[in-house]
């Protein structure tokens, strides 16, 4: 089980509107100025779009797998997963359910269509 930063590549390549950036030597996917996924600590976690509401619930279930993002990215719809805890499946699913609360509905309703 893991999974990498190039599995993640693979899966926002095929995003409509997805684009990487490198922000501070940190990768970032974007849609427009909207950050949905960003990796840091040698590329081993990834932070990515979360309803801010659910944060806690989240963590609190599998605290070996998920963490609070950093103090500086509480104010977003953020929260981290450790890229060694899952499967490709599982981090399809986070990418896809990130993006999609960046980009129109209709954008989304046409990706999945």
């Amino acid at each position: 089980m893991g999974v990498t930063i190039d599995d993640a590549r693979a899966i926002a390549g095929t995003l409509p509107r997805s684009y990487e950036a490198l922000v501070r030597d940190e990768v970032r996917f974007r849609v427009g100025r909207m950050v949905y996924a960003a990796f840091y600590q040698d590329d081993t976690i990834m932070g990515f779009g979360f309803p801010r509401e659910e944060r806690e619930a989240l963590v609190a279930s599998e605290p070996d797998k998920f963490l609070m993002p950093r103090a500086s990215d509480m104010r977003f719809r953020w929260v981290c997963v450790r890229l060694d805890a899952l499967d490709v499946e599982e981090l399809r699913e986070l990418l896809v359910d990130a993006w999609r609360m960046c980009v129109p509905k209709k954008v989304a309703a046409a990706y999945e269509g």
